[in-house]
């Protein structure tokens, strides 16, 4: 390909006109509109449903009922495929809907599709389908001819969107029956053709046939065919290589995935409708149109770099393959979204294209690419969707991400065939973000970013965890924009201009950890780009093996970058820098091909656009908003620019070649252009939008958005001359051109107001107080829309028009008629139709805006405006008549006006013409390239008709900012918002000489020595205007303040006189003198000054409250960050006689948690000390809980013998004597067994002593230990097989408590010094004062001296500022006012400063102001002065009386002299004190200086053991996580191991416990045997029955426990002894055969005994049951041992194993610690290493050691000698006794025979046979039957007693019922009484009634309740004594029980 623009190819332009037609053709034959109603179809895809729902579930395009899987996607048979099906019929269809040519020469019977019975199958095939209609050639061939002759080439320009045919050649053909026909044609459509077909006759029908054709993998199409070409008006006679593309400058940063990589050579990316290709080595450029002249949406690259894909923008747009390096068309895929193509990915193995459209669609589209057919399509999403990707191991799986969401994809299998089926991600408790960047993971998760910076973990359409960093920091400051998945690890890219390198395993398996969803975790590595860096996307390629890296950068920039993190990794390498965004500005150089541009990205750059580079540039804080290059007039080098600013700020840039000026020492890099600043000035407090040189160049004219336009007078210094305000923020500002006699500028304001003002005259305007012009002329214009009332008027032509055409053709059909000789019936006139009414007059509210204007006559101007008044240019006049009205209410419409064609929506932006003005440049809103040829210089409407046009810009952003001619008109140049730059040839490449040169200006004379111009940096300083008022106000400040200073001298001069009249006053004597109240002539006038004083300190103090706080608080804020941490400050101490001093430490505070790590640290190794002792304890206290269970039984069992049912004296006198005896053989037998429990506790105590056999003295194993760890050769740390001691391991945290301790003692140490050296300070102060109170002692002395002998008086020593810096922070009152008056002063001075300096800046002088250490330096001056004291003291003269002189006497003579040896002698001694005092200080501070020395080398090496160490700990924290995880291991084991070992020996105690329980058992058993015998007695004839009965075997049944009745117990029992005694066995000792019975007592026998012998059996039973139970639970416990034991073997062997990893990482941390270097300060002296009697030159075999530890060794030999010889001695000695030992036990044995035999020949003498003396000596009466005896005894002692408490509780009821029957009888008598009682009233009250008159006649009303209360209290009574009556029979009875009283009812009352 080549570099250059569009050819020119006049050969093509028919053929390229024919496929225009047919293109227009297909687009208005689309089968998704019926063409004559044109309704939607029922088959179309972009109807109204699908448009506003969407979809989850795509559609397969193709057969559904035989749909291939993905697979065998190259086995797809393309002609099942409706949008790639072919028809043999049609001739020559062009491909611009999908469809092949085919040949002509087939018959033209088969051009249209079967009926009848094959519509069933097109009606299923059509239903299964959803986007095949667009591309149907049968809609093609429907087009009628009128349509084609609609079609306008103005519509769509020339060549733009075609796509040609496929030659037949390059397809394959394979023709196989179709069962059905296949059409896509909907039934509207068959309808028409049936009525197109009625005339016709039916042919036979025929069995269609289908033909497979598949595109050739050799085939590509035409290049030059395919791109668009330039828009030329037909006719107009303008070349269509008018303009050709040279180069392009700019770079859109901020578009999506705008870089990619062919190679490693090779960039891609898009600039506007172009491709760009650069390479890197030689940085040429080749260039690759768009086809649709839409612009380019989306690039991707093929994963085998041979192909790129290109989505381009526009209706119905493309996707067009291309191949590399050939760079040909190689695939079009057509009808995939509607508008434009946001994103496009390739999958992994480059078979299948995924792409996504964007707005209105969002469709997602799948496609086979190399055979052009879509395979799934749906709708992605509702909003924008910035990304598609394949999974990279599930090519079935996509993901898409955009607005607020992510969705998952997959494709499926149904019986409908494949879908497409998505899943919308759902952020649960997360806050919904934006997600631009995503990465699927192998195992189906998805991970993607963030706008906060974090990253999400997807998996099953949920968020499963959000990954930040420690402390909750997010993963990016800003949003990720990529996610990378390579070699293993996870790479983030973030807009913070990082690249972090994430662990991917963690991430796979990270899970939340709590309620929040977050889970920490670091980064493994990062890259820091650059400052300023705002990454979106990097992309990787491999050079020569080696990875490299290429990232985008949306701050304008191309990176190359190294992320291997290795220690060769090299820097990130900037290879280019662009304008960032939108590009403002731009000039283009008077005299040379530069041309300067300027952004909002801060930067001013310079391009030279025929040497195609870019030549320097300069930043500045804020951003540029204009620029104006100064014309010939003003410089005639052309190197000067202006270029103004967003803060207001107009900055003059120099502009030259560095390479002319003088050679400097030091100067590197010196390149072809350098740029620097002239000038800077703030003339406006808004955005500069415009600036403009005056045609003489002797005015610059700037416009700001602040509504103003300010005029300079273009010096060597550009000087202010004044301002004027305009009604809105200027647009646009342009001067007349010297054609025009008067110099005007035109403003033209974007509010729809243009004003026309003279150039001011230099040096006529009054700028003293302000700048403002407000005398200036001014012409106004206020455009009013006109746009309506033209509409309206070619409304009205077109109907006029359109009448007189119906006029005319009635009239010609009128006279055909008549020339044909037939009569014309005269038809009555019809009835006028009712006309539309016209377009209505619309003004719009708000004035469109103007864009851009310019000059055509004195007085007259052209506008061009958007908004609604679009599509016209306005040629418009100032007018002289409206001057006198307001700006505001004016109404000025344009007199002329000219159509712009394709204007009404794409307004001209900007207008520009050629230097000989036969050629207007336009540059249009949608980034097009206009160019008008004039033939005259005014414009009119004939010579705008023919234009020539072409889509350079992003036609959606790119609007042009600027487009300029060079300055020989033979190039042409645009700059867009869409961040590019383009440079154009004018006429043919031919013409261009190649030997053209960009010359850069050469630099003015001494250029180098000049300073560089202050630059304002500040966007808030003061504006031209601002500055000057400020100016003003600060005069008329300083004339008040002027005035205040003359009020307070006179003031002053009052106060001076009135304190002279004081002390006048004073010095008349008392008498005469006034009173100080008598000097006040009101006291009400000084009482109301007080008062108002009083108010306004109170004022003041309240308006002062928040800035006190806020200071005290600042000040504290400062004290505690600087002060309270500080413990001591740098305090140095000099000496006094010399020139030594010593200082201090300056030392921190050091923290309590130090302290409190180090007693943790401590209280942990306590914990450890006493974790090993635990396992000890625990396992001792198992031992000691089993032994004293057994000595509680045993203990219980004595109590229980002890506490025998002792009787109470209560008994009786029965018994007694029975009981005496019971008690003591009981006691006997107690004592007895006593005794002999005594005696095997003994015995067990004695055997417990006895070691074991391979017992050893613990004191032994700790010295063997001992000796195995610390003794034997010594190893280095160094050596192979050095094992590290288990107290000498270290890790981490270990590390950290060293550090501590050493931070504590080096604080320590140096605290302690400090203090010595502040005691030191103390001293010397004290010192000093005891010097001052001597000097002033030897002073008065040597007054009485005379001066010859006088010795020199020492000099007092004085204390040093740094000796006391602590009063640094201590002030007063008078202290802070100084304070307050040196920064008043300063402020002061500062203000003028910057008032000179603001007014200079223009006049080119500054004034020079005092600096701020001059003025400290006098203020500090003054003030010592101020407080300068004077130190001398003077002495007291004493009083000498004035007597007559006279000889003195020989004894005054005497008195004198020894006066003057005594003040001889005092003067000595306090000079020899003063001395000593000094020496006696510098001995003390020598010393403490020698020991602070010693101790700064001590700190010296601390500190370089902090180094070391801290070393270590990093060391040691990268193997802190292997060492835990292995540690942890180990004590997992260990704890295992312990815990196994502790179940072990529980279960040897339980064993333990159980044999004792067994042998227990037995001793029971033979208890129970010698009992019996006892029992039988001496020669017993039953002893053989009762031995049998009592061995007898029995078959027992277990009893139940079941609670009841003691009846049912008993018949339970019964029951159980009927079983056992019918399933005993019946078996004897001595005889089988022999069969007795033992439930009958035999005659004669003892049945007592009998009953004995069967308890005695029972019990035996019990026994031997136990004995199985306990046998059976022991062997239990055995087999759980034994499986314990071999788990516990398993367990210790891989302990050994973790041990033996733990020691082996150990060891090779031990090797890496030893690779760290320790700096260990050595003397000469202690250097032993020589060789041959010299040091040798290589010290690397050398071993550093103690000579503590040297010592130690040698020392230690001797010890060892020595050692053994005590060994062998103590072994000799050890032998010897182990000797007597044997000898001795042999003795006791055979004596113990001897004893043994002795004393069973003793029990044969006695009792004739070997008895048990344990059993003979418990033997004793029959307990059961004594304690059931004493039982009963008691139970009737017990019963008589209770008897006799309920006869004394009768007793008792009895006498209670007499003392009752006694109150019922007083009652009773009580109750006589009151009847008597009431019968006598009742008496007088009868006697009463017969008295009273007629009103007392009858009861009254209280006596009939009296008496009924009467009557219920005497029932009560009765009732009463019925209850006692029934109580006291009751009582009578022996078993009768007492109810309570019957209660009264509640509500009667009873009275007193």
């Amino acid at each position: 390909m080549e570099a250059e623009g569009p050819r020119d190819a006049p050969e093509k332009e028919e053929d390229s006109e024919e496929s225009r037609q047919q293109d227009l053709e297909g687009e208005k034959s689309d089968i998704s509109k019926d063409p004559e109603t044109e309704k939607p179809n029922e088959f179309s895809t972009g109807g109204k449903e699908e448009s506003e729902k969407e979809s989850s579930e795509g559609t397969i395009l193709g057969d559904n009922l035989s749909q291939p899987d993905l697979a065998d996607r190259e086995k797809f048979d393309i002609s099942k495929d409706p949008e790639t099906e072919l028809d043999t019929q049609k001739p020559n269809v062009s491909a611009t809907e999908g469809e092949m040519e085919v040949p002509e020469n087939e018959s033209s019977d088969k051009k249209k599709p079967r009926k009848g019975s094959d519509q069933a199958e097109v009606e299923k095939f059509d239903s299964s389908k959803d986007y095949a209609g667009e591309q149907d050639a049968e809609k093609i061939l429907e087009t009628s001819g009128e349509e084609e002759s609609k079609s306008s080439p103005s519509d769509r320009p020339s060549g733009e969107g075609e796509v040609p045919p496929i030659p037949e050649g390059q397809t394959e053909r394979v023709e196989k029956p179709v069962e059905g026909a296949e059409s896509d044609i909907s039934s509207a459509q068959e309808d028409e053709e049936e009525e197109e077909e009625t005339e016709k006759s039916p042919e036979p029908e025929k069995k269609p046939e289908k033909l497979e054709r598949k595109i050739s993998e050799t085939f590509f199409y035409n290049y030059e065919d395919l791109c668009s070409q330039p828009f030329v008006t037909s006719d107009s006679g303008i070349p269509i290589n008018l303009l050709t593309l040279v180069h392009s400058f700019g770079y859109d940063c901020t578009k999506s995935a705008n870089l990619q990589l062919l190679d490693s050579q090779t960039l891609l990316c898009v600039a506007g409708n172009q491709l760009v290709l650069l390479d890197l080595k030689t940085k040429y450029q080749t260039y690759l149109r768009s086809s649709s002249g839409g612009g380019i949406g989306v690039i991707t690259v093929h994963p085998s770099k041979q192909y790129f894909a290109v989505g381009e923008k526009g209706w119905k747009p493309n996707i067009i393959i291309y191949e590399y390096p050939s760079l040909k068309p190689y695939r079009v895929l057509r009808g995939g979204t509607e508008e434009a193509y946001a994103f496009a990915d390739f999958n992994h193995y480059g078979t299948l294209l995924a792409s996504v459209g964007s707005s209105p669609d969002y469709m997602l589209t799948i496609w086979d690419w190399k055979q052009e057919k879509i395979v799934l399509r749906s709708k992605a999403f509702s909003q924008d969707v910035y990304k598609v990707t394949f999974s990279p191991e599930n090519e079935e799986q996509l993901t898409t991400s955009g607005a607020g969401h992510i969705k998952f994809w997959k494709m499926v299998h149904t019986f409908t065939g494949l879908k497409l089926q998505g899943a919308l991600g759902r952020f649960g408790k997360t806050a919904v973000t934006d997600i631009v960047g995503y990465m699927e993971l192998p195992d189906g998760k998805v991970i993607s970013g963030s706008e906060w910076g974090n990253l999400l973990l997807w998996e099953g359409g949920l968020i499963k965890v959000e990954l930040c960093r420690t402390g909750h920091r997010p993963c990016h400051n800003g949003p990720v924009n990529q996610l990378i998945l390579d070699e293993g690890e996870l790479v983030t890219v973030g807009g913070d201009g990082y690249i972090r390198v994430w662990d991917f395993e963690t991430i796979d398996a990270a899970d939340s950890v709590d309620d929040t969803g977050l889970l920490e975790m670091e980064h493994m590595n990062e890259l820091l780009v650059g400052k300023n860096v705002n990454l979106s996307s990097i992309m990787k390629i491999h050079d020569l093996g080696q990875p490299i890296w290429y990232a985008q950068d949306s701050n304008g920039a191309i990176w190359k970058l190294d992320l291997s993190f290795s220690n060769v990794t090299h820097d990130p390498e900037c290879l280019f820098t662009f304008h960032s965004g939108k590009i403002e500005a731009m000039g283009v150089s008077p005299v040379t091909y530069l041309m300067a541009t300027t952004a909002l990205d801060h930067s001013v750059r310079i391009y030279d656009f025929i040497g195609n580079c870019q030549l320097t540039e300069i930043k500045f804080k804020q951003g540029g908003t204009a620029l104006a290059w100064a014309p010939r007039v003003v410089n005639p080098k052309g190197g000067l620019i202006a270029v103004g600013f967003e803060d207001g700020v107009v900055r003059i840039i120099e502009i030259y070649d560095p390479r002319g000026l003088a050679i400097v020492a030091g100067r590197t890099n010196v390149g072809n252009a350098e740029m620097r600043l002239k000038q800077a000035f703030k003339p406006h407090t808004a955005a500069v939008t415009a600036l403009a040189y005056e045609r003489n160049g002797e005015v610059l004219a700037t416009g700001s958005k602040d509504k103003t336009v300010f005029f300079f007078a273009v010096e060597d210094k550009y000087e202010p001359i004044g301002y004027i305000c305009v009604p809105g923020p200027v647009q646009a500002l342009q001067w007349s051109p010297p054609s025009h006699a008067e110099s005007m500028l035109l403003v033209l304001c974007e509010n729809g107001f243009a004003l026309q003002v003279p150039a001011p005259i230099i040096g006529e305007q009054d700028t003293v107080s302000t700048y403002e012009m407000k005398d200036l002329p001014t012409q106004y214009f206020h455009f009013c829309s006109i746009k309506s009332r033209i509409k309206r008027e070619e409304e009205i032509e077109r109907r006029e028009k359109k009448k007189q055409e119906e006029e005319k053709a009635r009239l010609e059909w009128i006279k055909k008629q008549q020339d044909m000789g037939l009569e014309i019936e005269e038809e009555p006139e019809a009835e006028p139709k009712k006309e539309e009414p016209l377009p209505p007059i619309y003004i719009p509210q708000e004035p469109s805006p103007i864009v851009c204007g310019f000059y055509s006559a004195p007085g007259k101007f052209w506008l061009s405006l958007s908004g609604y008044d679009s599509g016209y240019l306005y040629h418009c006049a100032f007018s002289p008549i409206q001057q006198q009205i307001s700006p505001e209410s004016r109404q000025d419409e344009p007199f002329e006006v000219i159509p712009m064609e394709n204007t009404d929506d794409n307004p001209i932006q900007r207008i520009s013409f050629c230097t000989s003005k036969l050629l207007m440049f336009c540059g249009m809103k949608d980034g097009a390239v206009r160019v008008y040829p004039l033939q005259d210089k005014d414009l009119s409407a004939d010579m705008m008709n023919g234009y020539w046009s072409f889509n350079m810009h992003d036609n959606d952003y790119g609007q042009i900012q600027a487009i300029y001619s060079s300055y020989d008109d033979r190039f042409l140049v645009t700059c867009g918002a869409d961040s590019n730059i383009f440079s154009f040839n004018i006429l043919s490449p031919e013409d261009i000489q190649r030997e053209l040169k960009a010359k850069v200006p050469s630099p003015r004379r001494d250029l180098e020595k000049e300073k560089t111009a202050e630059d304002i940096e500040d966007p808030s300083a003061y504006s031209i205007e601002n500055a000057k008022q400020k100016k003003e106000y600060d005069q008329i400040m300083k004339a008040a303040e002027d005035k205040k200073n003359k009020k307070r001298q006179e003031l002053i001069i009052l106060r001076h006189e009135f304190h002279h009249l004081l002390q006048r006053n004073m010095e008349l004597p008392k008498h005469m003198q006034l009173h100080r109240e008598e000097f006040e002539m009101d006291h009400r006038i000084r009482e109301e000054m007080d008062r108002q004083t009083a108010q306004r300190i109170q004022l003041v103090q309240k308006e002062l409250a928040w800035d006190q706080e806020k200071h005290r608080i600042g000040l504290q804020k400062l004290q505690s960050r600087f002060r309270d941490t500080l413990e001591f400050d740098t305090v140095v101490v000099h000496a006094i006689g010399s020139s030594h001093q010593i200082s201090t430490y300056r030392l921190l505070a050091i923290s309590e948690r130090y302290y409190k790590a180090r007693k943790q640290s401590q209280t942990g190794k306590r914990r450890t000390s006493k974790l090993g002792k635990e396992a000890e304890q625990r396992r001792e206290s198992q031992k000691e809980i089993s032994q004293a269970a057994r000595v509680s039984e045993e203990e219980m069992e004595a109590e229980k013998l002890k506490k025998r049912p002792q009787l109470q004296g209560a008994i009786g006198r029965f018994g007694e004597n029975r009981l005496e005896q019971i008690r003591k053989i009981m006691e006997k037998a107690d004592r007895a067994k006593a005794k002999i429990m005594q005696r095997r506790k003994e015995w067990d105590e004695l055997y417990k002593s006895k070691p074991s056999d391979n017992y050893e003295n613990p004191k032994d194993v700790q010295d063997i230990k001992e000796a195995q760890e610390n003794m034997g050769d010594f190893k280095l740390k160094t050596a192979t097989n050095y094992k590290i001691p288990e107290h000498m391991r270290m890790n981490a945290e270990k590390k950290k408590m060293q550090l501590r301790s050493l931070e504590v003692a080096v604080h320590e140490k140096k605290l302690t010094m400090n203090k010595w050296i502040i005691s030191l300070r103390d001293l010397k102060v004290a010192i000093i004062e005891e010097i001052v109170c001597l000097v002033q002692e030897l002073k008065s002395i040597q007054s009485a001296l005379d001066a010859s002998e006088q010795l020199p008086i020492p000099p007092i020593p004085q204390l040093h500022p740094e000796e006391t810096p602590e009063k640094k922070f201590q002030y007063d009152n008078n202290i802070l006012l100084k304070f307050k008056q040196e920064q008043e002063n300063k402020q002061r001075l500062s203000e003028q400063v910057e008032d000179n300096a603001s007014f200079a800046v223009f006049g080119g002088k500054f004034l020079h102001a005092p600096s701020l250490k001059e003025i400290d330096s006098t203020s500090r001056a003054s003030s010592v002065r101020s407080m300068r004291m004077v130190s001398s003291v003077t002495p007291v003269q004493p009083k000498v009386f004035e007597i007559e002189k006279a000889e003195p006497t020989e004894l005054e003579l005497e008195i004198l002299k020894r006066e003057k040896i005594r003040n001889i002698y005092l003067q000595e001694t306090l000079i020899k004190r003063i001395n000593e005092l000094v020496v006696t200080f510098d001995a003390e501070l020598h010393l403490l200086r020698h020991q602070k020395l010693k101790l700064d080398t001590q700190m010296k090496c601390a500190d370089l053991r902090h180094i070391t160490w801290f070393e270590e700990l990093l060391l040691l924290k990268h193997f802190e996580k292997h060492e835990d995880t292995l540690q942890e291991r180990v004590n997992n084991l260990s704890n295992e191991v312990e815990e196994m070992q502790w179940k072990l020996d529980n279960y040897l105690s339980q064993m333990e416990d159980k044999k004792y329980e067994i042998a227990k058992l037995q001793e029971r058993e033979k208890a129970l045997y010698a009992t019996f015998q006892a029992s039988l007695g001496e020669n017993n004839k039953f002893a053989s029955f009762l031995t049998k009965v009592l061995k007898k075997k029995i078959k027992r049944v277990k009893k139940k426990d079941v609670e009841g009745d003691r009846d049912e117990e008993e018949e339970s029992d019964e029951e159980s002894d009927e079983e056992s005694s019918l399933e005993s066995d019946e078996e004897d000792s001595g005889s089988d055969d022999e069969v007795f019975d033992d439930s009958v007592c035999p005659k004669n026998c003892d049945e007592a005994l009998f009953e004995n012998t069967l308890q005695l059996r029972e019990k035996r039973l019990d026994i031997e049951e136990a004995l199985v139970e306990e046998k059976k639970v022991f062997d239990n416990l055995k087999k759980e041992y034994d499986a314990l034991a071999k788990k516990v073997k398993v367990v210790e062997a891989s302990l050994d194993t973790a041990e033996g990893e733990l020691e082996a990482f150990q060891r090779e941390k031990q090797q890496r610690l030893n690779e760290l270097h320790v700096v260990v300060p050595l003397k000469l002296h202690q250097v032993e290493y020589v060789v041959n009697g010299e040091l040798p030159a290589d010290l690397s075999q050398a071993l550093v050691f103690t000579n503590q530890s040297l010592e130690y060794l040698q020392q230690r030999i001797m010890v060892l000698q020595h050692e053994k010889l005590d060994q062998r001695e103590l072994y000799k000695q050890a032998r010897q006794q182990h000797k007597q030992l044997i000898r001795d036990r042999r003795e006791i044995e055979i004596r113990i025979e001897r004893l043994e035999e002795n004393c069973n020949q003793l029990m044969l003498m006695k009792f004739g046979r070997v008895v048990d003396l344990e059993a003979l000596q418990t033997l004793s009466v029959n307990t059961n039957l004594e304690e059931l005896k004493m039982k009963m005894m008691e139970k009737e002692h017990i019963q008589a007693q209770e008897l006799k408490k309920w006869e004394e509780k009768i007793f008792e009821l009895r006498q209670r019922l007499m003392l009752l029957m006694k109150e019922n009888t007083s009652k009773l008598q009580q109750l006589n009484s009151f009847c008597i009682e009431k019968q006598g009233l009742e008496m007088k009250l009868d006697a009463l009634h017969n008295n009273l008159g007629a009103e007392f006649q009858g009861p009254r009303k209280a006596e009939i309740q009296e008496r009924e209360r009467l009557i219920t209290l005497v029932q009560l009574q009765a009732q009463e004594a019925e209850v006692l009556k029934e109580e006291i029979t009751l009582l009578s009875r022996k078993d009768g029980r007492i109810f309570p009283p019957p209660q009264p009812p509640p509500d009667t009352k009873i009275l007193n």
